[in-house]
């Protein structure tokens, strides 16, 4: 069984969609500034970018927390635990 699943954007209540987008937004060190609307604006960014498929929201099983991830960061806890895996396997 894989300790993270996806979770599609659409099955989330917005309030909390926009909960986990402005935390990946302060976790990640944006400028809230640059957008000229402040974090409100980096959430609309997301969430074209979770449409483009560019963002994925995990849900990690193992310490029930849900969060935003690149792609780049669902690959790397991918191939961590793949890796976890095989050398458990050889002894």
């Amino acid at each position: 069984m894989s300790r993270f699943i996806e979770v599609p954007a659409r099955m989330l209540p917005p309030e909390t969609l926009n909960a986990l987008l402005e935390t990946f937004v302060t976790r990640q060190g944006y400028d809230t500034t640059d957008t000229g609307e402040g974090m409100a604006g980096w959430v609309v960014e997301l969430k074209r970018q979770l449409e483009r498929n560019e963002l994925i929201i995990a849900h990690d099983l193992e310490l029930e927390m849900t969060e935003v991830m690149t792609l780049a960061q669902w690959r790397a806890f991918g191939r961590d635990l793949a890796d976890d895996e095989e050398e458990g396997e050889h002894y």
